[in-house]
């Protein structure tokens, strides 16, 4: 039997997603030294909301409200500067989401989580869109991509392909039982599975 793994679902909408993204990279040699692997898949939140019956937080008063001293606290004890809800708060995560899946088919590991990182960075420290085309091809420059590859990159979103990768994702985590994000799928070395939901602390 091989180690074991955690296949994490996230979407660059979600900040609990980006919390758990840099717990898990930061952890992940720690991980590792036990022979697990961690694997991130962008989903699209929307979609599971839709198909699980699930309200996003902020639609819900209660939610919201608690949603603030959370925030703070989870900013806190991930060490991260505090985040602020961008002006044009909630976005439509899709074309990030598909670009992403693009970069990580065809980019080194590396290349590809840190570029997803900063998803979160530059909507949730810098209040930039990055659903917007010019916008998230800025953030790509930032990072090195020649102008070719950013033309690639984000074409590659209207494709029936990375239409189809990011539908997919979004049901294996719905099959999976998500009804939010992040989503995981942990599996031990002995093979046993199950779902675990959120950035706990």
């Amino acid at each position: 039997m091989s180690g074991g793994k955690i296949d994490a679902y996230v979407d660059c909408v979600s900040p609990y997603s980006y919390y758990a993204t840099l717990y898990l990279r930061r952890n992940r040699q720690a991980l590792e030294s036990h022979g697990i692997e961690v694997e991130f898949h962008p989903i699209f939140l929307g979609g599971v909301n839709v198909g699980s019956g699930n309200k996003p937080p902020w639609t819900l008063p209660a939610k919201a409200n608690y949603g603030k001293f959370d925030s703070e606290r989870a900013c806190k004890y991930f060490g991260v500067a505090p985040i602020k809800t961008p002006d044009f708060f909630p976005i439509l995560s899709i074309l990030p989401q598909r670009c992403m899946i693009y970069i990580k088919n065809n980019y080194p590991r590396e290349r590809y989580e840190t570029t997803f990182l900063s998803l979160w960075e530059w909507m949730y420290h810098k209040n930039i869109d990055i659903s917007k085309p010019e916008q998230l091809g800025q953030l790509l420059q930032s990072h090195g991509y020649s102008q070719d590859e950013i033309k690639a990159i984000i074409s590659a979103a209207s494709t029936a392909e990375y239409k189809q990768a990011l539908t997919s994702n979004t049901q294996a985590a719905l099959d999976q039982g998500a009804y939010g994000a992040p989503w995981f799928w942990v599996r031990n070395k002995e093979g046993k599975e199950e779902p675990f939901f959120g950035s706990d602390r």
